[in-house]
């Protein structure tokens, strides 16, 4: 009877397994093949005829009549076995791009490799059909998934990964349809290692790497979809439902696979800031290794100042936003980026703290705009808030109104911290780089420590002054210079004034005792005071000349002294 095979590449599969006999019912069948839990009741010449593996075992079990043979093992599993099983009966069969690959290695198990035969048949398909298409040849490689190692053994992975690099090559720099990256969703559809295989090879072809970002992007959504779905601040749910840790293991191989794949060359502009923002937020939520989550946070910091605030929010807080997880990934992309300014500037032979660049200016806003809403997180400390403010220069900021709102918004959220404590908090921002709009609003606010406010309130008053006397206001850093060294004399006058009333007290507390000790004892007992002392001291120096001199006026010596009986003259 002569074989009639169908070699369409439709995709289309028959998949209508049968325990019946291809026979007729007319001649019984004298072997049963096990293919898993499926029975086959076959007939044994039929089988021996096309297959060389099925011969062999009928000779080696030395049993006249084998009655059951156990082909679990070949590939594609009872499906394809029932198409074998169709071709040595010459019963037609459809060979589609969905089975080509199971089949051929279904039949070069089972030995059907000699000319004519199955393996024939299946090979001149995939030359002549599935694998001059990118369509064929990714349905083929996706087919292979479940049929390793054989497939790479036969070289069928091979052909279908070269066939499709090729091909999306050409795609890429001409496209043949719309939209013109088509080809990246067909891409997508294979698994993890096969995708590497196709980017490696488009690598090696030279491929230019925003063409392999493209595909990456497309892989990354495909394949872990909930990545840019949840990019809002209303709170939601994790987008990963199943936390078994299976599936967190098997999501971060994925992941950090992906990672892996990056091109070296060109990062500045191949991804977008809010996917790679998404892929490290992914990261930290699946605690990816090191390396992964250093490369993603290297890359983010080059472009950092393209960035908005969601982006760094949402490596902050967890997925439903009710908590803060994590700020080191944003303080090593900040530090990244201005040492990549710093590197720049002295490149160009430049002096780093003058006038920032733009994109210096643009991260400086979005830093001071972050941390205005992560200030109002009751569980966020000093120590690293001042951290994230700290990492921008001094000069990144034109003016500090927008440091100041976080500061305002900060001391609000934590109203129990002590003076000190939030002297710490407005130690990262300059006073004097308010607007009048902004200091205004300072000099009123009682959230405020008193060295902020006075600061404000002086730097306002000289400024009057030096309108009314036509004079202008001198420069940031003398004025600065200036007001702390009148808060530093006014912070000395006032511990002078507290020392002079402790002192004062303490001379009164000697006076009462003193009066209370003296009216205790007798006028003979009298005892000259500390300040009679003093004050006869203070008559001797006033009047030296008497100290000289001895009162005689009260001396009694014995002798009654008759004052002279004083005579009127006259002149007659």
């Amino acid at each position: 009877m002569a074989t009639q095979v169908k070699n369409t590449d439709r995709l289309s599969l028959d998949t209508n397994t049968t325990e019946k006999g291809v026979l007729s019912e007319d001649i019984p069948t004298d072997i049963m093949v096990h293919v898993g839990e499926v029975k086959f009741p076959l007939h044994k010449f039929m089988l021996v005829a096309k297959s060389n593996y099925i011969r062999s075992l009928v000779v080696e079990s030395g049993v006249p009549d084998l009655e059951m043979i156990d082909l679990s093992n070949i590939p594609g599993g009872a499906e394809i076995f029932e198409k074998v099983a169709r071709f040595c009966y010459g019963v037609n069969f459809e060979i589609t791009v969905n089975n080509v690959a199971a089949l051929h290695c279904a039949a070069e198990y089972l030995e059907m490799n000699d000319h004519g035969n199955l393996a024939s048949r299946t090979y001149a398909f995939l030359a002549k059909v599935a694998l001059t298409r990118l369509c064929g040849a990714i349905t083929v490689l996706k087919s292979c998934e479940d049929l390793l190692p054989i497939a790479e053994k036969l070289n069928i992975v091979n052909q279908c990964v070269e066939v499709a690099s090729a091909k999306a090559c050409d795609e890429a720099y001409f496209p043949s349809r719309s939209p013109p990256n088509w080809w990246t969703e067909e891409l997508s559809i294979v698994g993890i290692n096969f995708f590497q295989k196709i980017i490696h090879s488009m690598k090696s072809r030279g491929a230019k790497a925003l063409i392999i970002a493209g595909a990456i992007i497309t892989y990354a959504k495909r394949t872990l979809p909930d990545l840019v779905r949840y990019h809002s601040i209303a709170a939601v749910k994790s987008p990963i439902s199943d936390h078994s840790s299976v599936s967190r293991i098997k999501q971060r191989n994925l992941l950090e696979s992906i990672v892996a794949l990056f091109p070296i060359e060109n990062q500045q502009a191949v991804f977008s800031i809010n996917f790679l923002c998404c892929l490290l937020r992914t990261a930290i939520f699946l605690e990816a290794n090191v390396d992964c989550k250093k490369q993603l946070e290297k890359r983010i910091s080059v472009i950092l100042d393209q960035a908005t605030i969601d982006d760094l929010l949402d490596l902050s807080y967890t997925f439903d936003r009710e908590r803060l997880c994590d700020m080191e990934s944003v303080r090593r992309i900040v530090t990244g980026f201005v040492e990549k300014e710093k590197s720049v500037v002295v490149f160009n032979s430049g002096d780093f703290g003058e006038s920032p660049s733009p994109a210096m200016l643009r991260v400086a806003k979005i830093i001071d705009a972050y941390l205005a809403e992560i200030a109002k997180a009751t569980e966020l400390s000093i120590s690293k808030f001042n951290g994230i403010a700290n990492l921008m220069p001094k000069n990144a900021r034109e003016v500090d109104d927008d440091l100041y709102c976080a500061i305002d918004r900060y001391l609000k959220s934590h109203p129990n911290l002590d003076e000190i404590e939030r002297e710490k908090v407005c130690s990262t921002m300059d006073p004097l780089k308010l607007s009048t709009e902004a200091r205004t609003h300072a000099s009123q606010n009682k959230r405020l420590p008193l060295q902020i406010v006075l600061h404000t309130v002086y730097y306002d008053q000289l400024q009057i002054r030096g309108d009314i006397d036509g004079q202008s206001t001198p420069g940031a850093q003398s004025m600065r210079c200036q007001v702390q060294a009148d808060v530093a004399l006014a912070k000395e006058n006032e511990t002078l004034r507290s020392e002079l009333l402790t002192m004062k007290m303490y001379i009164s507390d000697l006076q009462k005792n003193q009066v209370e000790a003296t009216s205790s004892k007798t006028k003979k007992m009298k005892k000259p005071t500390i300040f009679s002392s003093v004050s006869k001291t203070l008559g001797k120096l006033i009047n030296p000349f008497k100290s000289g001199s001895k009162d005689t006026s009260n001396i009694d010596d014995g002798i009654d002294h008759v004052k002279p009986r004083r005579r009127r003259f006259s002149m007659s």
